[in-house]
């Protein structure tokens, strides 16, 4: 902790904080989630020792369950033989042992899915096990639409940036802004996730973007973007493409959710290595099953194995043996071009999966430099990293009661200016930590029904909200 910044962060004891009710009824719910996943799985195995196996980390999981509730004492990490270990157990001391409802709310719930962990990597026959992995592909199934509409567009689009047949005719400045709104479209779909508005999708060519730029949706979608440095990311990738036409230029995305987020990460990644704005991308996925729907390398290959027989993967009867219509020949025709492009990258070098075990410690990213600081290295040799989602904004802070006018480049400390790494975090609130906001926002924004007035930030914990902030530490 000695690296951390001395301001406070959010604690599980403070009941208006989303830490409170994170640690109260979320995670009783998560808990109970893998507990009935493991079972469903165990009454599948018809090896009794590996049955028992699966049992007692049930009942491993049901303990913990209970401690939680109970606001019993954290307990030090079994030797799972990883190496972070030590760090959790060191913290955990250093905390004074404390209790589930009094917690820092980043280590505890880090610590949670750590513990986890432990339980598979210390059985026998459960080894690699991932208690979300059925929950992450069905959620992926369910935004068929979606993937549907997104695949159809995007073919369209990286067809005509590989072709550059939308340049014609047009001057370098015309090119230059119809890039830019279509950079901010791509980055939007990537940031609302599966919270976005397909209506924002109907046009995305260089011949329609300026329609696209002016229709309600978008509008209602980019009011609610309370920071906004989309414009000054896209100046810096420009300037890089200028300055090293026929050299590297390096994007890099430290991901968060598994499913159609990670759909949407990709769905960027091949644009911007189509559109010529990267040469190569770097996708940073967690190492272990993680806060639920995290990336594992494995759910990159769940992905693109589902991509490569669409109609099989979306047609399966579930569960309730519920039966889905054919996809149409155009359709598979769409998400198997995706599949093939991005199969392509990845073979080609131009699209690398990196995991790093720093991502699933349990600090924020203040301490990179001098815990992982051949990964912080590493992340200089980029044009851009880009932090999705709400965890990595709440590491990248350390999860701080912040002041919310604080800029954010103090906010993220030695990631921020100086520090030779480029960040930009893509995030829709869902935690009390916001920093970056204009004088007066947040107060604006507690007075909205449900905002939490003076006693709560309620406002930033539903996702309705989100921030695009940026840093430019090679400056």
């Amino acid at each position: 902790m000695e690296f951390d910044p001395k301001t406070p962060q959010f604690l599980t004891s403070d009941p208006s904080s989303f830490a409170s009710v994170s640690a109260s009824d979320r995670w009783p719910v998560i808990l109970t989630g893998a507990i009935d996943d493991l079972h469903r799985t165990v009454g599948t195995v018809t090896d009794d020792e590996k049955a028992k196996d699966g049992k007692s980390i049930i009942e491993q999981l049901a303990k913990m369950k209970y401690e939680l509730q109970h606001n019993r004492p954290l307990t030090p990490l079994e030797d799972d033989g990883e190496a972070d270990i030590a760090s959790y157990n060191k913290e955990l001391a250093e905390r004074g042992n404390p209790k589930w409802h009094d917690v820092a709310w980043l280590y505890a719930e880090c610590y949670l899915y750590r513990r986890m962990e432990t339980f598979f990597a210390l059985s026998k026959h459960w080894k690699g096990y991932d208690v979300f992995a059925r929950q992450k592909m069905s959620t992926f199934k369910s935004s068929r639409p979606a993937v549907l509409e997104l695949a159809t567009r995007y073919r369209e689009l990286a067809q005509d940036a590989e072709s550059g047949v939308s340049s014609e005719g047009k001057s370098p400045e015309e090119v230059e802004q119809a890039q830019r709104l279509l950079f901010s479209e791509m980055c939007e779909i990537c940031l609302w996730g599966n919270a976005t508005d397909l209506s924002l999708l109907t046009s995305l060519t260089y011949e329609d973007i300026q329609k696209l730029q002016g229709s309600e949706a978008r509008k209602a979608s980019q009011k609610n973007i309370i920071v906004n440095d989309l414009d000054a990311a896209f100046e810096t990738m420009q300037k890089a493409r200028r300055e090293k036409k026929d050299g590297e230029r390096r994007v890099d995305i430290v991901l968060d959710n598994s499913g159609f987020e990670l759909f949407v990460d990709l769905i960027l990644a091949g644009y911007l290595l189509s559109a010529g704005l990267a040469t190569t991308i770097v996708l940073h996925p967690k190492r272990l099953p993680w806060f639920v729907s995290d990336v594992t390398p494995k759910d990159f290959s769940d992905l693109l194995n589902s991509m490569a027989d669409p109609q099989a993967f979306y047609t399966a009867a579930d569960d309730t043996d519920k039966t889905y219509p054919p996809l149409a020949e155009k359709e598979v025709a769409d998400v198997q071009f995706l599949f093939e492009q991005w199969s392509q990258f990845h073979q080609d070098g131009k699209l690398i999966i990196r995991p790093h075990s720093f991502w699933t410690t349990q600090g924020c990213y203040w301490r990179m430099p001098h815990v992982a600081p051949e990964l912080f290295e590493d992340l200089k040799e980029s044009e851009l990293v880009l932090f999705k989602g709400d965890l990595n904004y709440r590491k990248l802070t350390n999860d701080a009661e912040w002041d919310p006018t604080t800029p954010f480049k103090t906010a993220i400390g030695p990631m921020g200016p100086q520090s030779g790494i480029r960040v930009l975090a893509f995030r829709t609130c869902k935690a009390d930590v916001v920093v970056g906001l204009p004088a007066g926002e947040d107060e604006k924004l507690r007075q909205q029904p449900n905002g939490g007035g003076a006693d709560a930030r309620k406002w930033a914990w539903s996702g309705k909200w989100a921030v695009v902030s940026f840093s430019d530490g090679k400056q």
